[in-house]
């Protein structure tokens, strides 16, 4: 039975954590910052968690991590 192979664009977005969910950049940090507080900018740079419906596909995807 041949290897599963990892989806490498998940692979680059997703980390997965210690409990089993997986952590993921905050997204709306790209473009068009000079309206967003600082605040809001610098709270968008913590790691945010995968929901947890999406969790399964994430793991489809990344059966090796």
């Amino acid at each position: 039975m041949p290897k599963i192979k990892t989806n490498r664009g998940a692979a680059k977005r997703f980390k997965r954590t210690g409990s089993g969910g997986f952590k993921c950049g905050q997204s709306h940090r790209r473009h068009i910052l000079t309206k967003k507080s600082t605040k809001r900018k610098r709270q968008l740079r913590k790691a945010a968690t995968l929901h947890a419906s999406d969790v399964r596909s994430a793991a489809r995807m990344m059966p090796y991590s």
